[in-house]
């Protein structure tokens, strides 16, 4: 198992290197399936090549009978193997909806504080090419922007001091069962998987028509990097433009002011990311795509542009720019409450995206627990279970 031309073990090798890792531990979230059971062996395949301290946790959703035995079952191939093992239970009523979403928000949840519980500063999961190549699919299904295109990123922030970790993204899934197989590893397939009810089932009944189409995970998976590398260099130029053009505003805790007329000559999609990444800045709530791309190029550049006034509201920001071309972000004041005209004021639905799936636009993925503080929304409706 220690072949240095294997790619399972040359993947997930560097994580798992201790000077990267300022000595920190790793904790593996292993479910029991090929993909993370292969990371499971891995790990301690190369446990003599001197890395961190590795342990492994298995979260049980209780969602279907024998989901307990399956977690067991992972816990003693991880002893057998010489590896602590913590078996994660969500415990609590299930809710009727999103019942896959709360299931991903639970687990990251229990993994990070199981992670703090042991001092580890990285949770590897087992993550490979065709779930990125599902997460772009889906994201691209909902109207997504080049952010949520970018998939899920190979490795990011899970927590204060704690990183999420891929090493097996950029490899097929086909790879790892092939790679358990050929060493006689058990696996289970969780039923779920297939089950049509979740957007993901169907997606992969679909498989085989749209490969004959020429849409591969591959090509997918090249996709995702492809966006993330243009939405980085977008991301970079509109914090250099914020950096540039905003200011606290007049008061403690009154919001941010920023130079419209630089704004105004701006592209508009960095123009989108200077005020999306303004409104984190100023402790707005995170927002929908649909609606920063209504208030940005339907009206506050075309205002910008005329020197018009202009007042509008977003996640619970009131954004206004005076004839000056001064542009002013201020929590806004509360709202009267809701009369019968209340849903014409707020605009057609068709006009400001209320209709349709969310898009967003940020730096984190939705992919893991609720959104850490600062940090805007990125990604689109549902993303990897």
């Amino acid at each position: 198992m220690s072949d240095p031309g294997d790619p399972v073990l040359g993947a997930l090798r560097p994580w798992l290197d201790p000077a990267a890792r300022g000595g920190r531990g790793v904790l593996l979230a292993v479910s029991g399936g090929p993909d993370s059971s292969a990371l499971l062996y891995a790990a301690a395949a190369l446990r003599d090549a001197g890395p961190v301290a590795v342990q492994v946790a298995t979260v049980d959703h209780g969602l279907r009978p024998g989901s307990k035995a399956e977690a067991e079952g992972v816990g003693r191939a991880a002893r057998d193997l010489g590896l602590t093992h913590a078996l994660l239970t969500w415990a609590g009523a299930k809710p009727g909806t999103g019942l896959q979403d709360a299931a991903r928000t639970a687990r990251y949840a229990l993994l990070a504080a199981q992670a703090a519980a042991i001092g580890a500063g990285l949770v590897l999961t087992g993550h490979t090419q065709d779930d990125q190549a599902e997460t772009v699919l889906m994201r691209l299904a909902a109207g997504s922007g080049l952010a949520g295109l970018a998939g899920m990123r190979a490795e990011r922030t899970l927590a204060a001091g704690l990183s999420l970790g891929r090493p097996f993204l950029h490899l097929p899934k086909a790879t790892l069962v092939a790679w358990c197989e050929e060493r006689g590893i058990a696996y289970v397939r969780d039923p779920a998987n297939g089950n049509p009810r979740f957007a993901r089932g169907r997606l992969r009944e679909a498989w085989p028509v749209l490969e004959r189409e020429g849409l591969t995970p591959a090509r997918l998976a090249r996709l995702a990097e492809r966006a993330a590398r243009d939405e980085a260099a977008l991301r970079s130029a509109a914090k250099q433009a914020l950096d540039r053009t905003g200011r606290p505003g007049p008061g403690a805790g009154t919001g941010l002011r920023l130079d419209g007329a630089a704004l105004a000559v701006l592209p508009d999609a960095v123009v989108l990311r200077c005020l999306d990444l303004a409104l984190t800045r100023a402790g707005a709530a995170p927002r929908r795509l649909e609606r920063l791309e209504a208030l940005v190029l339907e009206s506050l550049l075309p205002a910008l542009r005329r020197r018009e006034p202009i007042r509008r509201t977003l996640a619970g920001f009131l954004v206004s720019a005076d004839s000056g071309g001064a542009v002013s972000l201020a929590p806004a004041p509360p709202r009267r409450s809701r009369g019968a005209g209340a849903a014409l004021a707020a605009g057609a639905p068709e006009l400001l995206g209320k209709g349709e799936p969310p898009a967003y636009i940020g730096d984190v993925c939705t992919d893991g627990p609720e959104q850490p503080r600062g940090m805007s929304v990125l990604g689109v409706a549902r993303a990897k279970d």
